[in-house]
């Protein structure tokens, strides 16, 4: 039976609804699946796309000229799934890069396959692979003359280098990884060239400690080898000075390293990692080489001399200054500089910069920075930066106030070496971005600028690799020329150049976070206290006070930066040693003291273990109970002390006991100026009795008295008969009225003095000597006996 035909108005009927609704399935199913087969292609090509790493390991030469031919070497590594077919390297230029901005937006997508590449050279200048195997590593190298390039006017060009290549997921030629770099392109001499100043920093970690040896000499005591390292061959400063001597740089030099190495041209010695130990030093002649290298290498070069040990001036601005006596450790680290440089390179170097951390300044930084003489700060562009809108970057000089100028470092150019250069790519696009971005800011302008380039303090060796090679590109390029540092600060400063120095806010909260706190400058301060009290005592200040100064500087330094477990272990151990060698001179302890008689005297010994002699010191002995026991005669009694290196010294007081019993005895130590020296000896003095003697001498002397009051009884009775018999016969006469007895005793008690002795008996031993022999330095025994 025929189906019923659809009426307008009226539904269609369930069979044809379901036939319609069937049909639509099947006439969507192929569109279905192109939908879902879309993603799962782009899904595909991300993850071929990229699948291979570049990596450039040379470009030569960095900065070609008309007649140049550029080759680069590398290494392309499959790091996908599956194996790259039909593979090869091509390079490719693209249009140049007029501002600075976009050198540096360029480089942090250097590896990006998306981005938009210039075409390629192609032809020859191409290395072909026929296969890429996942995980094997094919090296390349492909050269090209300049003229076949295509380069034009004077600029910087974006450079790539690029594997293409197809995959059996993906069977077509792609771009499957990549890496980008920067060719700078200025041929001919320009006619206004940039005149670039390069610090070349010789700056380290501290390395010396605060102990010296006992001998004439003062052996010094290193923390450790590390520094012997660094200046061996390959080592971090080997290296510095190897490659520095060979460019127009200005040397930037720390004292301290100065000092630390020429320390090790004689004898020192090594503390060993538990502390407790040293071993003798062996690097002598490895240091003198390296002197000799530098006195040659800075010879009629422009030299910086930082503060000794290079002080944290961020740290001391923010932390320090409310701190009593922080800023005179500058102030001495600043006057020892130009000595140290000179002494041992022979060079007379400019003390007169200042060099906050990564050049990030605020007013107190200045202000610190300025406190110990210095009026030039040398400070960087993301710090000080420019508000003016120029369209150039500005000449470094710039007057900020006070007479002092900021010599404000072209950031771009000071971070280019900042990264792990370990790798030689790494290393060969800092130096293409290095060189792209002085060409970019010569270009800006026809006016001639005084720029400055002030790398990280301590460069590793790889790091001064590609900053030499980077320097070397410049200095033999075609527009700019080379300056000292000196000559920078006096350039002419650009008016429209920014001058206002920013506020503390400011400040990256990243280096506020690794400054040193206030306890670290407490700490020194606590220390130069106790250096001060001990200097006053000494016969030769100098083997003290100098190396003890020296270690506070260190300190101080800007090397201690992210180490502040390493930092705070140095101060401890400079605090420590200084209290271990006041130490040496010190009371020897003394047990209880028994005493018999009226008085005696009681030894004290000081012991001076140091090599030099202490004078300047008093010695004082209190008795806590002068009614019982006086010392000559008083609560107490001084006597100044003088000891000879390595001796004891005993000196008596003179006692006298009022009365049986114990007293306490205090000795103590006291610098001219009242202030006490060392710790206080406490011992007990026990008066036992008097002795049988002073008893007899006490008894006769009573006896005498009563015999004098009987003598004058008698008297008086005999005058009191003489007159009752005058008076009358009646009177009884006394019986004890007679002639005088000669023998009688009282008699003879009027020939004498009022002591109640006779003239002529035989003489009283009298009280001793106060003198005794020296004491042991050990303690005295328990019931030690004093001569009386």
């Amino acid at each position: 039976m025929a189906e019923a035909a659809d009426f307008p108005g009226t539904s269609p009927s369930p069979a044809r609804r379901w036939l319609r609704r069937t049909g639509a399935l099947l006439a969507g199913a192929p569109l279905l699946a192109g939908l879902f087969q879309l993603p799962a292609a782009t899904l595909a090509q991300a993850a071929d796309s990229g699948s291979v790493s570049v990596a450039l390991d040379s470009l030569s030469p960095s900065a070609p000229t008309d007649g140049d031919t550029v080759t680069v070497t590398g290494t392309v590594t499959n790091n996908g799934k599956q194996a790259v077919t039909g593979a090869h390297v091509g390079l490719s230029l693209g249009s140049p890069l007029n501002t600075r901005s976009a050198i540096e937006d360029a480089a942090k997508s250097s590896t990006d396959t998306q981005a938009a590449t210039g075409s390629e050279v192609g032809g020859k200048y191409v290395q072909k692979f026929s296969k890429l195997t996942p995980g094997v590593a094919e090296h390349f190298s492909i050269s090209v003359p300049v003229d076949k390039l295509d380069l034009g006017d004077d600029g910087v060009y974006p450079f790539a280098v690029s594997l293409s290549g197809q995959t059996s997921a993906q069977p077509w030629d792609q771009v499957l990884g990549i890496q980008r770099t920067f060719l700078p392109w200025q041929p001919e001499e320009a006619d206004t060239k940039t005149k670039t100043t390069f610090l070349w920093p010789l700056i380290s970690t501290v390395h010396m400690t605060a102990e010296t040896g006992s001998n004439e000499q003062q052996t010094p005591v290193f923390l450790n080898d590390d520094l012997a390292k660094e200046i061996s061959a390959g080592g971090r400063l080997d290296q510095m000075l190897s490659l520095g001597k060979d460019l127009d740089v200005t040397w930037v030099i720390d004292p301290d390293l100065l000092a630390s190495i020429d320390a090790m041209t004689g004898s020192y010695r090594i503390r060993s990692a538990d502390g407790t130990t040293t071993t003798a030093g062996t690097h002598q002649a490895v240091a003198k080489a390296f002197l000799d290298e530098l006195q040659s290498a800075v010879a009629e070069k422009d030299v910086v001399a930082l503060p000794f040990a290079d002080p944290d001036l961020a740290s001391l601005a923010h932390n320090g200054t409310s701190v009593t006596g922080s800023l005179n450790h500058l102030n001495e680290a600043t006057d020892v500089a130009a000595t140290t440089v000179d002494t041992i390179l022979h060079v007379t170097p400019s003390t007169d910069f200042a060099w906050p951390v990564d050049g990030a300044v605020d007013p107190s930084i200045v202000k610190v920075a300025t406190s110990a003489g210095a009026d030039k700060v040398i400070a960087r562009s993301d710090s000080l930066q420019e508000t003016g809108g120029l369209s150039y970057t500005p000449s470094a000089a710039r007057p900020i106030g006070g007479g002092t100028t900021a010599v404000v470092a072209d950031a771009r150019l000071s971070k280019a070496f900042q990264g792990d250069l370990t790798k030689a790519s790494d290393a060969t696009l800092a130096v293409q971005e290095f060189l792209a971005q002085s060409l970019s800011l010569n270009l800006q302008t026809d006016d001639q600028r005084s720029i400055v380039v002030a790398p990280q303090r301590m460069p590793s060796a790889r790091q001064a690799q590609a900053m030499a090679t980077a320097l070397t590109a410049l200095q033999d390029g075609t527009w700019s020329a080379s300056q000292d540092l000196t000559a920078a600060a006096k350039a002419k400063p650009d008016p429209g150049a920014t001058t206002k120095v920013p506020s503390a806010s400011s400040y990256p909260s990243s280096l506020r976070k690794q400054e040193l706190p206030r306890s670290a400058f407490e700490q020194i301060a606590r220390t130069q206290s106790s250096l001060e009290s001990f200097k006053v005592v000494l016969t030769d200040q100098a083997r003290v006070v100098t190396p003890f100064g020296r270690a506070m500087n260190r300190e101080m330094s800007t090397s201690w930066r992210g180490r502040a477990n390493a930092a705070t272990s140095f101060r401890t151990g400079v605090e420590a040693y200084l209290y271990d060698i006041t130490g040496q001179v010190r009371l020897i302890d003394k047990s209880d003291t028994k005493l018999s008689g009226r008085s005696a005297t009681i030894p004290v010994t000081v012991q001076n273990n140091l090599v030099q002699g202490v004078d300047h010191l008093m010695l004082r002995l209190t008795s806590t109970s002068p009614t019982r026991l006086q010392i000559h005669g008083h609560d107490y009694f001084e006597q100044p002390i003088a000891v000879s290196g390595g001796h004891s010294q005993t000196v008596k007081f003179t006692t006298s006991a009022k009365a049986n019993g114990q007293a306490t005895v205090i000795a103590q130590l006291y610098t001219q100026d009242g202030q006490p020296y060392g710790a206080p000896v406490t011992f007990d003095v026990k008066v036992t009795e008097f002795t049988a003697t002073v008893m007899l001498v006490i008894g006769g002397g009573f006896l005498l008295l009563v015999l004098a009051g009987f003598r004058m009884y008698t008297q008086r009775k005999r005058a009191a008969a003489r007159e009752a018999q005058e008076d009358g016969p009646d009177e009884a006469a006394d019986p004890t009225d007679g002639p005088e007895n000669p023998e009688d005793p009282s008699d003879r008690l009027t020939e004498e003095s009022g002591t109640g002795t006779r003239a002529d008996d035989p003489e009283q031993p009298s009280d001793p000597t106060p003198d005794t022999a020296a004491e042991s330095a050990d303690p005295s025994g328990t019931g030690e006996r004093v001569d009386r």
